[in-house]
């Protein structure tokens, strides 16, 4: 099939006053706040176009009192709004990226993947500790983070302090932190600071020395339906190139690994010039154990046999018709490779020990 071909026939449907788009979101404020930004992208591109936002709440919304590597189950943020797609009741959804496995259920695609944000770790501190740095807190300070992967680095990097699980929304977390005597700091993702207007409260910033990101981290994802065509190409004009590169790279990284939010798997990708640098770690619980590795590749260097049209190809879950085919190629193999490469060296063995690890406890 054509990149042609792929498109909508009549591409005034998507424009015409009479046509409504339902995007999905969960009720979050944070999560109300990312949707309201892409429909106003969709917006500005189909003036015409008349958009409804349906709110649901999702099982890791509902279940606030269980770590969410305990929970067991791959979709907790996602779910619930993949039921609606699939009964037709919204046409696209919104997700915080990081949120989404690597493999997607059957017939859903992500359609478009926009600018991501700072996608590091900030450092939020109890209102008494203003002016301290990880480094600077008391002796067993307690640090509240919901993710293994945070934990087993920063427990390395800062054996003075203890980490313990904070669960709810970035509201909630913050509600905890500042009305009680239970936590000296908690470690949040810097964007969703910023996306609430919050950045005020970063008291740190965590560097790639400190403690890799989470695949996908800092990045929006829209998800729909692989066989509307019409939807998937008035959301495709939404795709960050950079970001879509580094975010198949790190997507790969995670599959290849069968990594998930119950072992500590981090990443830091950038692009500079033509290449895609991946660093990619596994850990331990305790974090004693880590395995990390860099590589690159060149993305003005197509894989022969790649180096077609995209139409149609999901790459770890996504669909992007309007980035080269070879650099897609090109960037899910880097993910791969690095997987691999860690793999050969005992990675399989680290992340099987500490998801029993974790299942025990």
């Amino acid at each position: 099939m054509s990149r042609h071909d792929a498109q909508p026939e009549n591409q005034e449907d998507l424009k015409m006053p009479g046509r409504v788009i339902r995007v999905g979101t969960r009720k979050s404020q944070l999560a109300r706040i990312q949707t309201d930004s892409v429909v106003e992208k969709l917006q500005a591109l189909y003036p015409d176009l008349q958009m409804e936002i349906v709110a649901m709440s999702t099982t890791g919304d509902k279940i606030l009192d269980t770590a969410l590597s305990k929970i067991g189950e791959k979709s907790l943020f996602t779910k619930e709004l993949e039921n609606a797609l699939e009964r037709n009741e919204v046409d696209l959804v919104v997700h915080s990226l990081k949120d989404l496995p690597t493999t997607l259920p059957v017939g859903f695609t992500i359609g478009a993947v926009l600018k991501r944000e700072n996608p590091q770790d900030a450092v939020v501190l109890h209102p008494k500790n203003t002016g301290k740095s990880l480094d600077s807190l008391p002796e067993k300070s307690v640090v509240g983070t919901s993710s293994l992967r945070r934990a087993a680095q920063l427990r390395k990097r800062f054996p003075h302090l203890t980490f313990k699980d904070i669960r709810g929304n970035l509201n909630t977390r913050l509600k905890k932190l500042d009305e009680k005597e239970d936590f000296s700091a908690i470690i949040l993702a810097a964007a969703g600071l910023q996306r609430m207007g919050w950045q005020e409260r970063i008291s740190q910033l965590l560097e790639p020395e400190d403690c890799l990101y989470a695949v996908g981290q800092g990045a929006l994802a829209v998800e729909v339906r692989a066989c509307d065509r019409d939807i998937l190409d008035m959301v495709a004009a939404m795709h960050d190139h950079e970001t879509v590169l580094r975010c198949i790279a790190e997507r790969a990284f995670m599959k290849r690994l069968e990594g998930g939010c119950s072992v500590p798997v981090a990443v830091h990708t950038q692009v500079k010039e033509t290449q895609l640098y991946l660093t990619g770690a596994v850990y331990s619980l305790d974090g004693s154990e880590c395995l990390k590795e860099t590589m690159q590749a060149n993305l003005e260097s197509p894989l022969q046999d790649q180096d077609v049209a995209s139409d149609g190809v999901q790459r770890v879950g996504i669909t992007a018709w309007t980035i080269p085919a070879s650099q897609q190629a090109t960037a899910e193999k880097l993910g791969v490779d690095l997987a691999d490469l860690l793999l050969s060296r005992g990675a399989k063995e680290i992340l099987t020990v500490a998801r029993q690890l974790n299942d025990a406890n």
